[in-house]
């Protein structure tokens, strides 16, 4: 028995040492299988022609011009209409700080508080529909999420990139404003203003025409306007001129475009030794045109009056009426009645304030430092 176990296993081997004679038994265990439990083909194999059989499909979004749109709550979305937007009723993410007009395929900017623009695809945004309503974003993107910030950077407006534009205006925590009519380079960011170190824009707007104000309000309650034709542009790379005079400590904590006869002006004044967003503070609307227009590079007019225990503006803002605001999660506070007197001193607000913008977003890009 031992014998023939050692010609078995001899013979195996040499089934294993030669390819070829081991292929002949796999082929031939095959066959066996195939015949005892092959069953018949239920698949027909064609040959390949080589040519593709898929086509390209065609876009479902049309190419209809829409609004771009940026909450106060950092939240970005596209309509699906250019239709003129809705200002009646209030929702959460209602705040539109900035807007433009674009096309579905179409390309925009986002200009944020490092002087940078960024260019971006209308078509990657997610779409609100409009309704009877003003717009809420509670559908939308956060920017974070589309766009690649760097650490500390956040969207201050979205512009176009339409060659007859005005151009646009940015101001800085120090006060400096600047126009810009911005080159339209071959990249995905670029440059808009050189800044100082540790300055930073605080807001920035595609100005609508040349007939409107620039404005700043300071941490010490100063408002200054004046027209935008006294600034004059620069390049890209320029770094602006005087836009208001700050008292020692104080910085701006809004700036935009206005127009004296239909904005309102809004002051939230507070404790500077409060954590940011944790105080409610006391809030404060006037109409603009309480405030005389002075010339660029001075000091403003009070447009809010400090009382015991407020040292400070913590959130500001002018837009068209109606105005309104919104908390950080972007839920509505409701604003005061419009109040004439332009050194009140406000009433206590329901919550902290971290939006402020005129309905639609307007011309106004509004900001809180």
């Amino acid at each position: 028995e031992a014998a023939e176990l050692r010609d078995e296993i001899a013979r195996l081997l040499e089934i294993l040492e030669d390819p070829t004679r081991l292929d002949q038994v796999l082929i031939d265990e095959l066959g066996e299988v195939a015949k005892l439990h092959g069953t018949p083909r239920r698949t027909v194999l064609l040959a390949a022609s080589g040519a593709p059989t898929a086509a390209a499909a065609p876009l479902e979004v049309p190419d209809e011009p829409c609004h771009i749109l940026l909450s106060s709550s950092g939240l970005v979305a596209r309509t699906d209409t250019a239709d003129p937007l809705p200002a009646e009723g209030r929702s959460a993410h209602d705040v539109i700080v900035s807007s433009c007009v674009t096309t579905a395929h179409g390309e925009f900017g986002v200009v944020t508080n490092h002087a940078r623009i960024i260019r971006c695809q209308a078509i990657e945004l997610p779409t609100v529909p409009l309704t009877a309503t003003a717009p809420s974003l509670t559908g939308g993107s956060p920017a974070a999420e589309l766009w690649p910030l760097e650490k500390g950077e956040r969207p201050l407006a979205v512009v176009t990139f339409d060659p007859d534009s005005p151009g646009l205006a940015l101001g800085t925590r120090a006060g400096v404003v600047k126009r810009v009519k911005p080159e339209f380079l071959v990249r995905d960011s670029w440059e808009v203003m050189r800044l100082d170190d540790g300055d930073a824009l605080v807001g920035a707007v595609e100005l609508p025409s040349e007939d409107v104000n620039l404005a700043f309000i300071s941490s010490d309650a100063q408002l200054l306007h004046f027209p935008a034709s006294l600034v004059r542009p620069q390049g890209r790379t320029g770094g602006g001129v005087a836009g208001i005079k700050l008292a020692p400590g104080a910085s701006v904590v809004w700036f935009g475009a206005v127009d004296p006869g239909t904005d309102d002006v809004v002051t939230v004044g507070g404790s500077s030794g409060s954590l940011p967003g944790t105080e409610a503070g006391v809030v404060k609307v006037t109409p603009l045109s309480e405030y005389p227009t002075k010339g660029r590079a001075t000091g403003g007019v009070r447009c809010h009056r400090f009382l015991k225990g407020t040292d400070t503006l913590i959130a500001a803002g002018i837009g068209a009426r109606p105005v309104v605001a919104a908390a950080a999660s972007g839920s509505p506070v409701t604003l005061p009645e419009p109040d004439p007197r332009r050194d009140g001193s406000g009433t206590p607000a329901a919550q902290p304030i971290a939006g402020i913008a005129g309905r639609a977003g307007s011309h106004i890009a509004a900001s809180q430092e």
